[in-house]
């Protein structure tokens, strides 16, 4: 870092957002899981981690939130040909499965391909959990960039082992509260559902939902608080109405514990920012609106103990996807490290 400048150009040669950095320096690793099996509508999510890291070379590395945070040394992992291979050959079954639900046309061996499909994303929710493990036992910070929603369990799960309490803060269009979608018992739509089956998990705060189903609205409200969600409709009403962005935030703040684990699906916002995403709907917060939520999070005390980033998916046309993607990760890793006292 000695010889590094900021201000340069990116260099390729180098590791993410162009940092001299590797996984032995660094103090906070990306993990990329190029996995999106159990996608049910748009795919492309699983080239998202290949497609940041190449758009983020165009990032600026100036934070006015945290000074010089290009030294505080991100890595990330290379992406694996093991899983790239295996999510490829579980879509094929994964897409004939989701094609006869949805034309009525079951086959007898439906529920062989769900087994095998279910099996596989259990062996990837292992594999997440070990190597986050390895990283977090090296007492380095992890970040999950996926791949679909279904990718972080391994990591909340590894994460359960270090805190006895903490709560999530999920920015998102869908509620993702489905019990087992589709049959796929890791489904993208169940991820929230199967987190809160961790009991370290004291509370799920939702941001951003505008599309979700009468189970999951029922599931809500027989949580006993906690799950809270701050239903985008509500809070657009309530800008309507004369309501700020600030008091919103510090209601959301209110409702988490002192360590928060932030899951960011990138659907959240306003689709005019992530248009090739997997379930795009219209609505949701813009980017500076969801920075300040965090800077506010930072500022309060709160320790933001790790976080993914999904739903990803990168356009043959453009870069603007993997571009807005790259930059939510830079500032996200800025905010939770400072969160961290780096």
């Amino acid at each position: 870092m000695n010889n590094f400048n900021p201000n340069d150009i990116g260099n390729i040669n180098n590791n993410i957002f162009g940092l001299p950095t590797n996984e032995i320096d660094a103090r906070l690793i990306f993990i990329p899981v190029p996995w999106d099996v159990t996608v049910s509508y748009g795919g492309g999510t699983s080239k998202a981690p290949e497609a940041i890291f190449n758009a983020s070379f165009q990032v600026d590395l100036f934070d006015p939130f945290k000074e010089n945070a290009w030294e505080t040394n991100y890595a990330m992992l290379p992406v694996s040909n093991t899983l790239i291979e295996k999510n490829d050959n579980l879509k094929i079954y994964s897409r004939k499965i989701i094609s006869q639900l949805a034309s009525g046309n079951i086959s007898d061996d439906l529920d062989q391909s769900i087994t095998l499909i279910n099996k596989g994303c259990a062996e990837l929710n292992e594999w997440v959990k070990k190597t986050t493990d390895f990283y977090l036992n090296q007492n380095k910070m992890v970040a999950i960039l996926g791949g679909d929603h279904s990718v972080p369990l391994g990591f909340i799960q590894s994460l359960a082992k270090r805190y006895a309490n903490f709560s999530i803060l999920q920015i998102d269009a869908h509620a993702d509260l489905r019990n087992a979608y589709e049959g796929f018992e890791f489904s993208h739509a169940s991820i929230m559902f199967n987190t809160l089956k961790i009991p370290q998990v004291k509370k799920l705060v939702q941001l951003g939902v505008r599309d979700y189903c009468q189970e999951e609205s029922d599931y809500i409200q027989q949580s006993s608080g906690r799950i809270k969600t701050f239903f985008d409709r509500n809070i657009k009403k309530d800008f309507y109405e004369g309501g700020s962005w600030k008091s919103v935030c510090h209601s959301i703040i209110q409702e988490l514990s002192e360590n928060v684990y932030i899951s960011f699906d990138i659907d959240g916002l306003d689709p005019k920012l992530c248009p090739n995403t997997g379930t795009p709907v219209a609505g949701g917060v813009d980017t500076e609106q969801v920075f300040y939520l965090f800077e506010q999070l930072v500022l309060s005390g709160k320790k933001i103990i790790g976080f993914d980033l999904c739903e990803v998916s990168p356009s043959e046309e453009n870069e603007w996807d993997a571009n807005v993607g790259a930059r939510i990760l830079y500032r996200l890793s800025n905010i939770m490290t400072k969160s961290n006292g780096i």
